[in-house]
């Protein structure tokens, strides 16, 4: 499954006007100049080769030039934590294999689509690394750079784009143009495995407060406060309680450390940290409402069943779907999300389980 990570950058960056943002940043001026940016669009995963998703955060665009020809212009953005040295081989295949399903699909034509390869990065290990072009990747004889240059012009040729974030200054991130969630993706996803990130979180409040008043606001910021909860240590998730607070009134910003109890908790016993979550987030935030974070909790994991069971396939009759949403027994739920990420029929998840009374299954 994909990690929150892959999940977050594949959110923000997966929706064309924030894609346009992060292209306009990255691709040649002459590039941004000549692509007629209201024709960007998302390719669907129908359309995508299945063989180009190695990861899930694989994203393709396609656009016309402002010339008006026919010609596409085929972006491949993929999203990068680790340093892979091979990605540049991996960027080539993934060129290829889609040359190959457009000449599929357009057999009458005698000149192929720019297809433009593109990594955002911003993993733990510092700056990017890994070679750009797949000719630094092979062995080249020669005791000279002149007589290695003879033989570079015998392998293939090929170039991908980088934006490495881990590279850019904050003030750099804060004024490329964008809409405010782009923008502040750009800052997390910076700072987001660094000690800084709980210290620069309060600074960016009226960043936080712009995305929360742009066109679906809302469900923008909650992705992104689940998203800091989720991958965040302590102090991060209390800065994020701060900034909650600073941009919401008291009774949202209770709701929604309600409805993501369960992510905190969770995250809480990973680490070892529950007692100090309980204490100072949900003290601070839900004022002490136990009531109302257990029934967040047993909430939030019954949809996130019945979603799991959407993506894998599985129906789920009215009646099976009300049960597991009035299940208050969160150990029955725990259960039933553990069997669901690898169930095939709706039995081997639910087993004769809880039933909405409560009561555990057999």
């Amino acid at each position: 499954m994909p990690g929150p990570h892959d999940l977050f950058a594949r959110y923000t960056f997966g929706h064309p006007e924030r894609a346009e943002a992060e292209l306009r940043a990255v691709l040649p001026p002459h590039v941004v100049s000549e692509v007629d940016w209201s024709s960007l669009r998302r390719e669907s995963g129908s359309v995508v080769d299945p063989e180009l998703r190695e990861t899930e955060s694989d994203l393709l665009f396609t656009a016309r030039l402002r010339t008006g020809r026919s010609l596409l212009l085929y972006v491949l953005l993929e999203h990068q934590s680790t340093v892979d040295r091979w990605m540049a081989l991996r960027m080539l295949r993934y060129v290829v294999r889609q040359v190959e399903h457009w000449r599929q699909a357009h057999p009458e034509s005698s000149l192929l689509p720019v297809i433009i390869p593109l990594v955002m990065y911003h993993g733990p290990e510092g700056a990017w690394t890994a070679p750009r072009r797949v000719e630094d990747l092979f062995e080249l004889p020669g005791e000279t750079e002149e007589a290695r240059k003879n033989w570079r012009a015998l392998v293939p040729r090929f170039e991908y784009l980088l934006d490495d974030l881990t590279a850019e200054r904050e003030e750099a991130l804060r004024s490329r143009p964008g809409p405010p969630l782009a923008r502040l993706a750009w800052l997390v996803l910076r700072y987001g495995r660094t000690e800084e990130l709980a210290r620069k979180l309060p600074e960016w409040v009226a960043l936080f407060a712009q995305v929360q008043s742009a066109p679906e606001g809302s469900e923008h910021l909650v992705v992104v406060i689940r998203y800091l909860l989720w991958t965040g240590d302590k102090a991060v998730q209390q800065a994020t309680g701060q900034v909650l607070h600073s941009v919401l009134d008291e009774q949202r910003a209770e709701e929604l450390m309600r409805s993501y109890g369960e992510e905190l908790i969770e995250r809480g016993r990973q680490q070892g940290l529950t007692q100090g979550l309980t204490q100072g987030l949900t003290q601070g935030l839900a004022r002490g409402r136990e009531e109302g974070l257990a029934q967040g909790v047993s909430r939030g994991r019954a949809e996130d069943i019945l979603r799991i069971l959407a993506v894998r396939g599985i129906h789920v009759d009215e009646g099976t779907r009300q049960r597991i949403l009035d299940c208050t027994e969160v150990e029955t739920l725990d259960r039933w999300f553990d069997r669901a990420l690898q169930a095939t029929t709706l039995s081997e998840v639910l087993d004769g389980g809880a039933h909405a009374s409560g009561r555990k299954d057999s």
